[in-house]
């Protein structure tokens, strides 16, 4: 009885004013995507005919769509509701939020999926926020200039950021779940290195449902032998 009205007043002090905030400023974040392409438009008339606009737009759509599904499903269990919605508007979910909203939860050992691992996503996505904020502006003012003082092996080394970000959350999580991080690698491994006709943006999704079904059946059965 006490957990539910724990989850109650939750959903209604936490829960309920996240979703109504999270909707309006990811709504009003649509139109305002295009102002860049207004301001061109009104002030220089470039304004590329509606075929190239439809063309373009297909073919960004053929390539990234799948990633519409893919990325809130399998980001969702560790950015929470509120991080869901704060990442997929400040944008570098996978190389930034994620990574940031793993470690607050693995340095305070909350339970993933639980209240407080969401509480705790939701302070460390803020957090990475405004250090993303201070650092890409920094950046935009001074960053070329000081890639032309790197050596051309440290600006190749940035490009496998990504990957070694990647690669340390898995790490992270197959500690704790060593055999569902076996069987994604192995189902990985068998699209790769056997069937290897699939494009990446069908392996992906295949690796990481497989994964969930697995895991789901495994913690079923589990449950049944208790």
């Amino acid at each position: 009885m006490e957990d539910k009205l724990l989850n109650e007043s939750y959903e209604q002090s936490f829960t309920k004013h996240i979703i109504g905030a999270g909707r309006w400023t990811l709504l009003l974040s649509v139109p305002l995507c295009f102002l860049p392409a207004i301001y061109l438009w009104i002030r220089y008339g470039a304004l590329p005919p509606l075929g190239s606009i439809l063309t373009g737009w297909f073919l960004i759509a053929s390539i990234y769509g799948s990633w519409y599904i893919v990325e809130p499903i399998s980001y969702f269990p560790i950015l929470g509701l509120s991080g869901t919605y704060m990442s997929f508007l400040s944008g570098n979910i996978a190389n930034m939020r994620v990574p940031c909203a793993a470690v607050a939860q693995e340095v305070l050992k909350v339970e993933p999926g639980s209240q407080k691992a969401e509480l705790v996503a939701t302070i460390g996505i803020a957090g990475s926020i405004i250090t993303n904020l201070i650092v890409v502006t920094l950046a935009a003012v001074a960053g070329n200039e000081l890639f032309k003082y790197f050596p051309p092996v440290v600006v190749k080394a940035l490009d496998f950021v990504l990957p070694a970000i990647f690669g340390a959350l898995f790490v992270m999580f197959s500690i704790k779940y060593p055999k569902y991080g076996v069987f994604a690698i192995g189902v990985g491994m068998f699209l790769l290195g056997i069937v290897k006709v699939l494009p990446t943006w069908a392996i992906i999704p295949i690796c990481i449902f497989t994964t969930i079904a697995y895991a789901v059946t495994s913690f079923k059965r589990k449950n049944k032998a208790d």
